[in-house]
């Protein structure tokens, strides 16, 4: 059995909503262009065709991906939080001592962590030295870079604000 992955409700309801479309949608549309590609010929020298099976394998994939997702997701009950301790769903205003400048992450599951955007999961090493921690504090963390220090100058929930 594959191990639990926990999610913020918002994270869940992506996996739901993209599932849904490509099960509803995007196969829909899949079909249709191998449909037409079809009608082209000869299906040994016809790119269309081949492009559209190579698609609707990725999708396929990827439904399979969802699903298994979704299977062992764990979604995080929010409601019983305490907003200003530092956990999943967390959104963590930092000063960056070492470099003297503010940086903003939002805490994620590791599926749903994206570094360009800076939503980072809370396994990674950043993620996992803030859980727990409050706005004051100061966390040493260890990065493969060497460590860096931060101060905790805000605690949120995505979409809620402290007072």
């Amino acid at each position: 059995m594959a191990e639990k992955q926990l999610y913020t409700k918002q994270g869940y309801q992506e996996l739901v909503d993209e599932l849904k479309y490509l099960k509803l949608t995007r196969r829909e549309e899949i079909k249709e262009q191998i449909a037409i590609a079809r009608g082209f010929g000869d299906l040994s020298e016809n790119a269309e065709y081949d492009e559209a099976r190579t698609e609707q394998a990725k999708v396929e994939a990827r439904i399979l991906e969802l699903e298994s997702l979704i299977e062992n997701a764990e979604v995080i009950d929010e409601k019983n939080m305490d907003m200003r301790t530092i956990s999943l769903g967390s959104v963590v205003h930092l000063h960056d001592e070492d470099k003297g400048e503010d940086v903003t992450y939002s805490i994620v599951g590791s599926n749903q962590a994206d570094a360009l955007v800076r939503m980072i999961s809370d396994q990674s090493p950043i993620g996992r030295a803030l859980m727990g921690h409050r706005a004051g504090d100061t966390v040493t963390v260890s990065t493969p870079v060497g460590e860096r220090r931060f101060t905790i100058v805000d605690v949120n929930r995505a979409g809620v604000h402290n007072a």
